[in-house]
């Protein structure tokens, strides 16, 4: 079995991704620095094979950020959940997001329902597990 050369957007994915796991799940927030810098790397990374890249990169923003801003702003969801994954559109593209979100729905529907069996009283869930999860899924399997 071959796995994938590890490349510049999977380091960032990587980082980004453990460190937002881990500050979701202890703090239930995803700060700014890190979806920022998540964003600014995919795009740096993005520009560095020019401007029809670049565009992509800034399309993948637009795209990861619209397909959850409504869930924010009726508030199922938190203000760093759409950053982090704006932030992977950085990397991913308009269509790796797109596939990402479908990912992050199924893991994120299966949190929620385990998180219902074990503790039936919590009312809500960490979603950045499901993003980055859905996020590395679709990076790994060429969605960028």
């Amino acid at each position: 079995m071959t796995f994938p050369i590890m490349n510049v957007p999977m380091v960032i994915a990587g980082a980004v991704g453990v460190a937002a796991i881990v500050l979701d799940m202890r703090f239930r927030r995803l700060p700014n620095w890190l979806t920022a810098a998540g964003a600014a790397g995919g795009l740096a990374y993005a520009a560095a094979s020019g401007w029809h890249a670049l565009a992509l990169a800034a399309a993948g923003v637009a795209v990861g950020c619209v397909l959850l801003l409504p869930f924010h702003w009726f508030g199922a969801m938190g203000g760093g959940d759409v950053k982090l994954m704006a932030a992977y559109g950085a990397l991913l593209g308009p269509a790796g997001i797109l596939l990402a979100g479908l990912f992050a729905a199924i893991f994120g529907g299966l949190g929620a329902a385990a998180a219902l069996l074990c503790s039936p009283r919590e009312r809500t869930i960490p979603y950045a597990p499901a993003i980055v999860l859905g996020a590395w899924l679709s990076l790994l399997g060429g969605g960028s």
